[in-house]
């Protein structure tokens, strides 16, 4: 067994433990972050098959921005967790035989793509180097080509999620509080602070007579 392929089985069975302690971990922001380690091994892994842009993408795309929101928007709430684990063990059987399932289908695959075959070949264009290929231009090829209409779809229908998204936020809705943004850009320093003059509600309490003898005295006896 080479170094490739130990790195390969390494990295495979962190995954695997990352990925188990995520629907397991009892804290979520811990799931979260076995999340993040299970991302980082799958990255990886696309590194040792040589798809250096898909790793990278990973990393930035996931870790560094959706699993940073994740683990915002699990600490900000106040998630009940005694209601979460109710269904558990009720659901669980149903659970492990959808997952024995799909382990075994992945098995079957992965066993016969492994079985044997020839590497795949890398086709060099004229005038270039063997050693100059580069799976990120190529694949950068394929998508603004082949697979540009594709593409465009998919940035519209992201677009749309964005306003979509934003106009849920800012709607107003009678069972909850709602703010103006419009209104909160306008407003000035005076508008926030208002000072009122309000008359006494009650007279002040006059002082008893011999509260200042009291004082006079004692200094002269000093």
């Amino acid at each position: 067994m080479d170094v490739k392929t130990g790195l390969f089985y390494v990295f495979s069975a962190v995954l695997l433990f990352a990925a188990f302690r995520v629907i397991t971990a009892r804290n979520p922001v811990h799931a979260a972050l076995f999340l993040v380690l299970a991302f980082f091994q799958a990255a990886m892994v696309w590194m040792l098959l040589k798809a250096e842009f898909l790793a990278i993408t990973l990393v930035l795309v996931y870790v560094g921005a959706v699993m940073v929101l994740f683990l915002f928007v699990v600490m900000m709430l106040d998630i009940n967790l005694d209601g979460i684990r109710q269904g558990f063990w009720k659901h669980f059987p149903l659970a492990a035989t959808v997952g024995a399932l799909i382990a075994l289908e992945m098995a079957a695959v992965l066993m016969g793509g492994f079985g044997g075959g020839e590497p795949p070949r890398i086709v060099v264009t004229l005038g270039q180097a063997p050693g100059q290929f580069s799976n990120t231009r190529e694949l950068g090829v394929l998508l603004y080509t082949q697979y540009l209409y594709p593409l465009e779809v998919a940035s519209v229908i992201l677009l749309v999620a964005i306003i979509a998204a934003i106009a849920l936020t800012l709607r107003e809705r009678k069972d909850s509080k709602y703010l103006s943004s419009s209104e909160q850009v306008r407003v000035q320093a005076r508008d926030r602070v208002q000072v009122l003059k309000m008359t006494a509600t009650q007279p002040a309490v006059a002082a008893p007579e011999g509260a200042d003898a009291a004082p006079a005295d004692t200094e002269k006896n000093a």
